[in-house]
């Protein structure tokens, strides 16, 4: 699955990363998963610890959307076949499916395909009854790809709004909280507007907690915050954005328009959530890789957050302790972590965070390098660091493997961190990995690899 992967491998070191890599991705993929959670006996489905009754109902739909939607609803059909009576999925990682109408969007930034995916959707939610059973797939990305901005806030809007906040530093729980609300599908609206069909999520969670209100923004799930909850963060980061957004949140936090739906909104009574996967489930199979491979494994946690190059920082210094003292593992030793690191964006150039902690590393090793005076120093190191949905920040790139021999100039490795332009850097010196859309979504995936 990666692209030039025979390149990338010139140690023994980077194959353990890389394969931890395949191996966590491949893990999370809908047609592993969804096989796991779900299955068919007579007229009976199970999904994880639930079952009903096909015969209960006229109708089965697929809804959703996100990296992976268009593959939950293949493996659903591999189970399912023409018992599903028809759907629709947004995704940018489009696949063929017989009875499952697939839509375009596009991640990070919301696009006008996204929008007319988002409105096919919801029309098709719109026709659900109480004798519909909707299998809703909700993955990783779907805030993006299933944009519906709410009345009077245009698509323009929206995506000035949602740079804003991606450059911002802001966490998910801060972007979901304006987005939520500028929106006529997230935050619990896509419940009310299938409302009385039963419900059943299938969800693949990208954030750290696996909160349902979180993936996707909580399209089916009850939302705590408010209309003053996203003004707050747009006042705690000091954004500019359009008249037309501040209008309808400070319509909103006045009372002048309905809040998103909570906890006892009757939108949810016959919403059922099942999450069949998320960032332990990708820790897990390399942990698995990295014992068979004869290395001590470690998971340092899944709810890894933070400024990435703050984060490569600590974790290196683990590796390092790791190195020195065989604490709190001995080497050799994969230490492995997932979640979401941010990147709080100051310069005008590319990349993301898996990219900014890949360089982070790298520095650490030249520096260290340099304080030793020894080509040999840090090479026994070894980082890689990838979104599993292979788009990491607005780049062609899922992330980046680096060791001691990466960074040869620790000052123009310095001047791309400071810049937030580490992607030309790392492609010149062969570091970035490349996998294409991935199938799936479960957040970061980061290796550190010590001989």
């Amino acid at each position: 699955m990666i692209d030039d992967r025979e390149r990338l491998v010139s140690t023994a070191a980077r194959d353990v990363a890389l394969a931890c890599i395949e191996a966590g991705i491949e893990a999370g993929h809908p047609r592993t998963v969804v096989r796991d959670a779900v299955a068919l006996e007579d007229e009976t489905l199970r999904i994880a610890d639930a079952t009903y009754d096909l015969e209960a109902y006229d109708d089965l739909v697929v809804l959703g959307g996100g990296n992976a939607a268009a593959h939950v609803a293949v493996a659903l059909e591999g189970i399912l076949s023409d018992r599903i009576d028809g759907g629709v999925v947004v995704t940018d990682d489009p696949v063929e499916t017989a009875h499952v109408e697939v839509r375009e969007g596009d991640h990070p930034v919301p696009s006008e395909r996204g929008v007319a995916g988002a409105r096919a959707l919801l029309e098709t939610a719109d026709a659900a009854d109480e004798d519909t059973l909707v299998l809703a797939a909700i993955t990783g990305g779907g805030s993006a790809l299933m944009p519906a901005p709410a009345e009077n806030v245009s698509l323009a809007d929206l995506q000035a709004t949602t740079d804003a906040l991606l450059a911002s530093g802001a966490d998910i729980d801060e972007i979901n909280a304006v987005r939520k609300h500028l929106s006529a599908l997230k935050g619990g609206r896509l419940a009310r507007r299938v409302a009385p069909a039963t419900v059943v999520a299938v969800l693949l969670s990208d954030v750290v907690g696996n909160d349902p209100s979180v993936i996707a923004s909580g399209p089916l799930a009850p939302d705590e915050t408010t209309y003053a909850d996203a003004l707050a963060v747009l006042e705690r980061y000091d954004l500019d954005a359009p008249a037309t957004v501040i209008d309808r949140l400070e319509r909103g936090a006045a009372g002048e328009i309905a809040e998103t739906p909570a906890i006892d909104d009757p939108a949810f009574e016959r919403v059922s959530t099942q999450i069949v996967a998320d960032g332990m489930t990708a820790l897990e199979a390399a942990r698995d890789v990295a014992a068979a491979r004869g290395y001590e494994p470690l998971v340092l946690s899944s709810r890894i957050r933070g400024e990435a190059r703050e984060v490569a920082t600590v974790q290196m210094g683990i590796a390092e302790e790791v190195r020195a003292t065989g604490s709190p593992v001995s080497p050799p030793a994969v230490l492995l972590s997932g979640g979401e690191t941010t990147v709080t964006i100051r310069g005008d150039g590319a990349g993301g965070p898996n990219q900014e902690f890949a360089m982070s590393a790298a520095l650490a090793l030249a520096n260290e390098r340099e304080t030793e005076n020894s080509d040999g120093v840090g090479s026994d190191i070894t980082v890689a660091a990838v979104d599993t949905d292979g788009i990491d920040g607005v780049t062609d790139a899922a992330g980046a493997i680096v060791d001691g021999t990466t960074v040869k100039e620790p000052d123009s490795a310095r001047d791309a961190l400071a810049e937030n332009d580490v992607f030309p850097s790392l492609e010149t010196r062969h570091a970035l990995v490349r996998t294409g859309p991935t199938g799936t979504n479960l957040n970061d995936l980061r290796v550190l690899v010590v001989e």
